[in-house]
């Protein structure tokens, strides 16, 4: 059985329907992201299971506990907010020792798990601190200690990083995720960031109007998107026409040039279906083991440092693709002519 066992969850808002027949098993343990862009319902989800929103139907069970009806404060759930929402009249330790205090836990308990949290969020000895005598990466440390210091069953992170700057929020989200594995804490992340979900995550999920499009390990989520939505949201992908020569035996064209797949397709009424590959698995020239060739001409080159982005017109159609940087060898020329390669296996069908 789950540790956190999300069924048949919906909710409503008047005649909008914002979360739609979701469900989701989640073990003991596990590190679960929520991905999608705003309004597609990872926040609504995150918020019925703390407590916050009474679902429309459906259930929510923690550790074999039907929880769907009860208070925030009976469920033991902790939760960190994109905001620190730190009481800014209290003291680092006051504020991590907050709900232990409300709570009515003794004094020298309260101490010791306070400096417990504050050595396990790197902190110690700013114990007498206020909120505005820290970074913010500093003050979201403080708000995870506050959300951990009760041992919650659960722990959910509603965009934690989004208000600070890159190297940190790099910094913090590598800290959350060893946090997480040494206290073996049930977590539930969401964002809208995708490099944040795949690099931390156990499982994603990919949401979109109020759905779970796709459940799977970041692997599955990058490589073998279930739909185009994840397929295009999910890292940068090209999308290429193709016509459909032999649907059974997996036959089409690209332009003038055939490629066979190996694999049968979808029948679609059209006679149409769209390539989909990742910019990695695209070569410049030709490569043995690519067996799809195709000619153009460089329309765009972006330097990205390590690697560079090159942007090839494929008749009617662009395909990027990255290759790494070479001190040693300039980057393309823009208007040039030249072949990409392809493995077939790397080209995911879509219906067009």
């Amino acid at each position: 059985m789950a540790f956190l066992d999300i069924n048949h969850l919906e909710k409503s808002f008047g005649a909008v329907h914002v979360v739609k027949d979701f469900n989701l098993a989640i073990d003991k343990g596990e590190f679960v992201s929520f991905l999608g862009p705003s309004g597609c319902g990872k926040t609504t989800v995150l918020r019925m299971v703390a407590g916050f929103e009474t679902p429309s139907s459906g259930s929510i069970r923690i550790n074999g506990q039907d929880v769907t009806n009860l208070r925030p404060n009976q469920r033991n759930i902790g939760m960190v907010f994109q905001a620190y929402a730190l009481f800014p009249n209290l003291t680092v330790a006051q504020n991590i020792g907050f709900g232990l205090r409300v709570a009515g836990k003794p004094r020298a308990e309260i101490d010791d798990r306070v400096a417990d949290m504050l050595k396990l969020i790197g902190l110690p000895g700013l114990d007498e601190r206020y909120p505005f005598q820290l970074s913010g990466g500093q003050q979201q440390r403080v708000a995870l200690a506050r959300a951990l210091a009760a041992k919650p069953r659960v722990l959910l992170l509603d965009e934690p990083l989004s208000a600070l700057d890159a190297k940190i929020r790099v910094n913090l989200r590598e800290e959350i995720r060893l946090i997480q594995r040494e206290l073996g804490i049930t977590t539930i992340f969401v964002t809208h960031d995708q490099e944040e979900a795949l690099s931390m995550s156990d499982r994603v999920v990919v949401m979109h109007q109020g759905i779970a499009d796709q459940v799977g390990t970041p692997f599955e989520i990058y490589n073998r998107p279930a739909t185009r939505f994840v397929a295009q949201f999910v890292g940068t992908l090209n999308l290429i026409g193709a016509s459909v020569i032999d649907a059974k035996a997996g036959k089409i064209k690209v332009g003038d040039v055939p490629v066979a797949l190996n694999r049968a397709l979808p029948i679609t009424a059209d006679g149409k279906v769209s390539l989909a590959l990742r910019p990695e698995t695209v070569s410049l020239g030709r490569h043995e083991g690519r067996n799809v060739v195709l000619s153009g001409r460089i329309a765009e080159v972006h330097f990205l440092g390590s690697v560079i982005r090159v942007r090839v017109q494929v008749g009617g159609e662009f395909v990027s693709l990255d290759t790494f940087n070479r001190p040693d060898a300039p980057p393309p020329e823009v208007g040039s002519t030249v072949q990409i390669s392809v493995s077939e296996r790397d080209l995911l069908t879509l219906a067009a």
